[in-house]
Parts: structure tokens; sequence; C-alpha cells
């Protein structure tokens, strides 16, 4: 039997798949402790495992701290997970020293995890809630310009705050390698290698185990008109605008609506509701999704999981970047399309352009099929007691790095080059503008070719395991 520390951030989108996981882990007989937030308390007892409130190491947030978290501010949420980090360390170094666990399982982004991992040399499986991101997958994020300006800004505070935890012992690398996956971190994906964008670019210290789900519910839509699910998730949700519009688009119309529209919206607000029309604060999505036969959702990918889990396909109307890297990949897989018009007319009519269209379905099952043959529970349990894991030695990002030197160089060449020959040709005084001409092209053209290198290498690693 193992004893096993866990570690996640306040969030349900971040906690939730690590319950089902948590729960086989305890039914095995290991010792689990769940260092969490009074919230997830009662969630994290049901599974079996020992909670360890950590809610006095939450930092008093100022009204802005408080907004910035409430739009999903990347900056924001780095601070304050690096303040929680070194408030915890009196407290987890007790944990660490007394306690002794074999393996740490941690969130993704859950800092104190990570570093308490790293500093007490604790073998690690991290928890990736949503895609594994790397220099391949990572494409699929698509930063606002506000999102950028505000990374940028934010980049010299959130040294400052890292530099800070070295005082305490930990090995600070750089916020990139808190974050960003690397091929030699065990790690647990709630997806399949199918959904996951640029698979072949992860090692073997990746388990792919599939949506990770307490459920032995199958999809049954079998019932006498369609079912409309509509949710927009647990974080950012307060949008009583679009639920209005929901129901206008849904009103009189032969199908049954389902909207959940979270805690923060007062339901009495929404008036008298149609007949097919029901609104809950909270509903059991698996059990609803078990019977819907299209999702209004904003993308998240625990939502998708369960609705590609369920065979629903999916209206979509992603909030941030990463819920839009969700978003395209189901996209590409057949199985939703994009809410473009949010208007009731929008809404409607999208809806029923699925409803129509049975490659919807189809493409939803696949994934559906897909899911239910991954690891699962299971498999992660077995994945985190086993660690750590060795690799087969392929590492495509590595030699993908490799390649990349050298593609950069290889267009500073033919960049100067170029220059040499247009100026005898042009006036010199047009030179910043072949500079910016360069400049700008060259991050276009170097993932252009990042990508044809990505798949030679590719073509190369199956052949090779032939």
């Amino acid at each position: 039997m193992k004893k096993i520390a866990v570690f996640c951030i306040p969030a349900h989108g971040h906690t939730n798949p690590m319950l089902p996981v948590v729960r086989e882990l305890a039914a095995r007989g290991d010792e689990v402790r769940f260092y969490s937030f009074s919230e997830f308390q009662e969630k994290i007892e049901q599974t079996g495992a020992a909670f360890v409130g950590c809610d006095r190491f939450l930092p008093e947030l100022t009204v802005r701290e408080a907004e910035n978290l409430k739009k999903v501010s990347a900056t924001e949420m780095t601070l304050q997970d690096i303040r929680i980090t070194a408030a915890m360390d009196t407290f987890l170094h007790d944990e660490f020293t007394s306690f002794r666990p074999d393996v740490v399982y941690t969130d993704s982004v859950c800092f104190w995890g990570k570093l308490n991992a790293w500093k007490y040399d604790v073998p690690m499986v991290v928890s990736t809630s949503t895609f594994a991101f790397n220099q391949m997958s990572s494409t699929y994020m698509k930063n606002t310009p506000g999102e950028m300006a505000g990374l940028i800004l934010g980049l010299p505070k959130v040294s400052r705050e890292l530099n800070r935890l070295k005082a305490y012992g930990y090995k600070v690398k750089g916020l990139f390698s808190l974050i960003r996956s690397d091929n030699q971190t065990d790690s647990v994906v709630y997806t399949s290698k199918r959904f996951q964008p640029y698979p072949e670019s992860f090692s073997d210290h990746y388990l792919f185990a599939g949506p990770s789900l307490m459920t032995d519910t199958k999809p049954d839509k079998n019932h006498d008109r369609p079912l409309v699910y509509i949710s927009l998730g647990t974080v950012i949700n307060d949008r009583p605008d679009f639920y209005a519009k929901c129901i206008e688009a849904f009103r009189g119309e032969n199908m049954d609506v389902i909207l959940s529209c979270g805690k923060s919206v007062d339901l009495s607000g929404l008036g008298k509701l149609p007949e097919n029309i029901r609104a809950f604060d909270t509903v059991n999505q698996l059990d609803v999704l078990s019977k819907a036969d299209v999702f209004i959702t904003h993308c998240g990918m625990n939502s998708v999981s369960e609705s590609l889990y369920m065979a629903a396909p999916m209206v979509l109307y992603p909030q941030t970047n990463e819920q839009e890297a969700v978003a395209r990949r189901v996209r590409e897989l057949g199985a939703g399309i994009d809410l473009k018009d949010d208007s009731a007319d929008g809404i409607r009519n999208t809806v029923k352009m699925i409803l129509q269209n049975p490659a919807y379905r189809k493409a939803a099952q696949e994934c559906c099929d897909d899911f239910r043959h991954c690891p699962g529970i299971k498999g992660a349990a077995d994945f985190i007691e086993n660690a750590p894991h060795s690799s087969d030695g392929v590492d495509l990002i590595r030699d993908l790095g490799k390649a990349s030197v050298g593609l950069q160089v290889g267009y500073s060449a033919v960049t100067i080059l170029l220059a040499n020959l247009l100026f005898r040709f042009i006036d010199i005084k047009y030179l910043w503008i072949y500079i910016v001409l360069a400049v700008v092209l060259s991050v276009p053209v170097n993932k252009m070719l990042q990508k044809a290198v990505y798949k030679r290498l590719c073509r190369k690693n199956r052949q090779s395991t032939r």
C-alpha cells in the first residue's frame, strides 16, 4: 500500500477529475491525504481520502485581485499560486516530514504541490485537467492582444514573486517549468490520444486515461422529442442576458430544454418560463447529458469530455482561450459547431443545424466509443501507484527543439542573403521596411517549417517502431 499526497487549486474544473481516481486509490487501501479547501471537503471525504483543510493559507484579496481572478487572468492566478506556496511552506514541511508520502499526485497548475514534490524528492504524477500543452499543442491556444499585453506586463511581477520562493529552498527553474508539460514528468491526462492535439509529441511518461468520471450511466437518446441542455460551467456563468436569449430561442419549439445557470444567477429574474424549458442552479450533468441531443456549452474540458462520453454533439460557445482550444478540437472531429451568432435566432438555428445533420451525432458517438476504451480510472490509479515511470527514450519535442535552432539559423541566413541581393537594386533607405517585413514573416514561416519538421519526425518514429 502507498502513502499518497494529493494537491489541487480551489477550482471545480481541476478538482473534479481527481476525485474518481482518489476514490479508486483509497478503495485499494492506499493512505491518501487530499490537501484542499472547505468547499470541496464533503466530496473529498466521500472518496475515502483524508481531507486536509488549507483555507487559512489563502491570501486576502483586494477587489482588483478578486476581479482579475474572476476574469481568469493568467497573471493573477500565477501570483496567487506563488503566494499560497510561500504561506504553506512551514505547514507542508511538517506534513512531508511526518507523513512521508511515497507519491505526490498534484494538479498541473498547483505550484505548492509540484514545488514540494521536487523539494522533498518525492515521485510526482501531474493531474492535467485540460489538454497537455507543450511546444506543439500550445498552438491551439490563441491569446487576444489584451491577454498578451497582460502576460507581458505581468512578467516582472511574477519573476519577483518566483525569486522569493528560492529563499524557502524551492527549486524554481522558471515560470514555464511550472506550467508547461514536459516529456520527463509523469502525467495523467483526462482525455484520449485521439482527442489530444499532437499526441505523438508526448513521451511514455504520459497516460491518456480518458475522462475521469464516477458513473455507470450510458447514453440513452430514446425520447419523444429532442432535449437541449445549456450550461456555461462553474466560473464564467453570470450571464442572465445569454440565458434570456436561450429562453426566447426555444419558446414554443418542439423540443425540451434544461438550463443550468450556476449559483450566481437569480432564477426568478428569468421570469415565467415556457412549459418546455426548465432552469436550475445546478443539475446532475452526466445524467442530463446521457439524454441530451444537443449541448450548448462554454467548452470547458470537463464539460466537453462529459458530453462526448455521453455521445452528445455540441454548440460551441467558448469564453476563454483555453476553452477555444478545446472547441477547436471538437470542431476538427466534427462533433460540434460554433455559435457565431448568439442572438435568439442564431442560437435556435445553430441547434437545429445539429439536430438536422446526423454527421454530428455520428462524430459524437465515435468520440464516446473512443473515450470508453481508454485506461480509465483504474489505469490512472495503476499509473500513480507505480510512479516513477521510465520512457523508451523517444522525445519528439527535444528533437524538434534541436531542429528549430537550425530552422531559425537558416531563416536568418536566407534573410541576410536576400537583403544583400535586394539592395543592389533598391535604395538603402527602404531597409527598415524590409526588416519589419522579415520580422513579421518570421513567425508564420517558422511555424509552417516547424509543423513540416514535426510531421517528418512523426513519420520517422512510426517507421522505427514497426
